[in-house]
C-alpha cells in the first residue's frame, strides 16, 4: 500500500476516529486505526466496541492496500510532521509502515487488520435529519445533567424520542431533569432509544455546529448511527427502559417568577463562592413582591443579595443546590427566565412557553441556626 495526504488533512482525519480509540484495553489491534484502501477511497477507522467511527481521508491512492497501526504513534508522527507538507505512507509485505514527511521518515510495526472489528453495517430506513448546529446544541442544553455513576447505567444516558415529529432530548441524574425538544421539519416514524453519555460528548466534539452541515441519525434496536458529510459514527445503546419522566413533570405552580437570567445566574454565582463541594450548602432563595432575596450561610461565610423580579402566586423561601441552578441557567439562551415553585419541599421548573426546554431541580432542606 502507498498513499499520499496533506499534512492537515490526514492530522484531522486522524483526530476524528482517535475519539473512538480506547484509552485502556487488552486487544492490542483495539489501540490502532484501520487505514483502508483497498478500493478508490481512503478510509479510517477506529472502534472500541462502544464507540466506532469511520471517516473518509482526502489523499491519493499510489497503491492499494490496507494496515492497522497504533493509533497514539501515528497521531504523535503525523502531529509534528510540518504543518502543510505532503505526508506519504508506505507499507511492506510484513506491513511495516514508513511515515515520511520531508526529509523525515519514520519506520513503525504494523498489522494485517484481520482481527480489526470492523463497524456493523446499520439498515437505513429509520431515520432524521437535523443540522449539526441543532445537534451539538441538544447535546449541550441537556449533558451536564446525566449521571457518572456507573450503578444505574440508565442514568448514564440521554434519552432520544421521536414523537409526534419532534426530537426530545432529556438526561437525568436523580437530583434534576433537562429536557430539550426540537421540531422536526419531515414526517419521521416515532422511536425511543438511549445514547450513551460518552458518545454524545464525543460526537459534540467533532460537529461543525454550522446550520448548513446536517447529519442523519439513524435508529436500530442496538445502534444508533449518526453520518455526516465524510463521517459516520456509530453507538451501541444503553438496553432497558428509561425512565418515566412525564409522571416527574407538573403544569400546576403555586409561585411563577420571571427573572433576569444573567442577573441570576451571577447572584447564584456569587454565592457559590463560599461553597465546598463536600458542605453541600444550599442557596437560600427567599422570594417576595418583585424582589428575590439570595443568601447563604456556610462555614467559610455568609453572602446576601437581592435581584428585581416579577411574581405572580405566593411568596416562598426554598433552597437549591447553587451548582445545579447554574448549569441550568448558563445553556439557556433565552434573556429572561420563567421559575415555577409548587411549594419549598417539591421541583422547581425552568421553561419557556414554547415548550423547547424544561428543567427540573429538586430543592434542597434549608437548615438555619
Amino acid at each position: 500500500m502507498k498513499l499520499s495526504f496533506n499534512q492537515k488533512d490526514l492530522a484531522a482525519s486522524i483526530n476524528t476516529v482517535m475519539i473512538a480509540v480506547p484509552s485502556k484495553t487488552t486487544m492490542p489491534v483495539m489501540e490502532c486505526i484501520m487505514i483502508d484502501a483497498s478500493f478508490n477511497q481512503i478510509k479510517f477507522t477506529a472502534n472500541d466496541m462502544e464507540l466506532g467511527i469511520e471517516t473518509i481521508v482526502k489523499g491519493e491512492i499510489l497503491e492499494k492496500g490496507s494496515v492497522a497501526l497504533n493509533a497514539k504513534i501515528f497521531s504523535d508522527i503525523v502531529r509534528k510532521m510540518p504543518a502543510g507538507e505532503t505526508v506519504s505512507l508506505e507499507t511492506n509485505e510484513n506491513f511495516v509502515t514508513r511515515i515520511k514527511c520531508g526529509r523525515a521518515k519514520f519506520d513503525i510495526p504494523g498489522n494485517s487488520g484481520e482481527d480489526f472489528s470492523a463497524l456493523p453495517v446499520v439498515e437505513r430506513e429509520e431515520s432524521i435529519t437535523i443540522s449539526q448546529f441543532s445537534l451539538h446544541e441538544l447535546i449541550r442544553q441537556t449533558i451536564f445533567s446525566i449521571a457518572v455513576n456507573e450503578n444505574n447505567k440508565m442514568m448514564t444516558g440521554e434519552l432520544f424520542e421521536v414523537k409526534n415529529n419532534t426530537l426530545k432530548v432529556v438526561s437525568l441524574d436523580g437530583h434534576r431533569i433537562a429536557i430539550r425538544n426540537l421540531a422536526l421539519k419531515d414526517v419521521c416514524p416515532d422511536e425511543k432509544v438511549v445514547v450513551p453519555g460518552k458518545t454524545l460528548n464525543e460526537i459534540s466534539r467533532i460537529l461543525t455546529g454550522e446550520e448548513d452541515d446536517l447529519v442523519t441519525i439513524y435508529f436500530s434496536q442496538n445502534y444508533l448511527q449518526f453520518e455526516m458529510e465524510n463521517t459516520r459514527v456509530l453507538s451501541r445503546l444503553i438496553d432497558g427502559e428509561y425512565f418515566r419522566i412525564d409522571q416527574m413533570l407538573s403544569s400546576e405552580y403555586e409561585t411563577k417568577v420571571e427573572v433576569n437570567r444573567q442577573v441570576f445566574m451571577g447572584c447564584i454565582d456569587r454565592a457559590s463562592l463560599l461553597v465546598r463541594e463536600s458542605d453541600k450548602m444550599p442557596v437560600v432563595l427567599d422570594i417576595t413582591d418583585e424582589k428575590m432575596e439570595i443568601g447563604i450561610e456556610s462555614a467559610i461565610g455568609t453572602m446576601d443579595d437581592e435581584i428585581n423580579i416579577e411574581k405572580t402566586g405566593k411568596d416562598i423561601t426554598i433552597g437549591f443546590n447553587p451548582k445545579f441552578l447554574i448549569d441550568a441557567l448558563k445553556v439557556i439562551d433565552d434573556e429572561t427566565v420563567s421559575l415555577y415553585f409548587i411549594n419549598a419541599k417539591a421541583p422547581c421548573f425552568i421553561r419557556d412557553d414554547e415548550g423547547t426546554y424544561v428543567y427540573l431541580i429538586l430543592p434542597v432542606n434549608i437548615y438555619r441556626g
